[in-house]
């Protein structure tokens, strides 16, 4: 799938926003979004500023990111759920914001419930994140 800049960055931010709901960024996340970022075309010395920022920076805002289309959208909720269950435990707090995204972006509550299940079931493996089909473009 190809985006544009602007839902990379919104991609990158939410998961972002998302690692921090539990008060901790775990080696296994900081690792992730390195990698999603990389994906995503940002510089590793930025995504490693945002990782080490995002607990100490209580000025950006929270808010649930809405994406150009729904399959973007169902996309991010999954590598959300990876990054959640990296740890073999999502935080409530976190499911709680992920369905806000999955509400925003108009995406059934009942199609999240099951993906959150599929997510406990499998383990996380960087090679076969959502995230590794998108291309970013910079037309406009």
């Amino acid at each position: 799938m190809e985006i544009n800049v602007l839902d990379a960055s919104k991609y990158f931010k939410g998961l972002l926003l998302l690692i921090r709901k539990d008060h901790k960024v775990t080696d296994i996340e900081y690792n992730l979004m390195a990698r999603i970022g990389k994906q995503l075309g940002f510089e590793k010395e930025f995504c490693d500023n945002a990782v080490q920022e995002i607990l100490r920076n209580r000025f950006i805002e929270d808010s649930p990111p809405e994406f150009s289309s729904r399959e973007l959208a169902a996309m991010f909720i999954r590598d959300g759920l990876a990054v959640g269950f990296c740890d073999h435990e999502i935080d409530r707090k976190e499911v709680k914001w992920l369905k806000a995204v999955a509400l925003k972006n108009m995406l059934d509550i009942a199609w999240f419930d099951s993906e959150m299940a599929t997510a406990r079931t499998r383990a996380v493996d960087a090679d076969h994140l959502e995230v590794n089909n998108i291309t970013v473009t910079t037309l406009v």
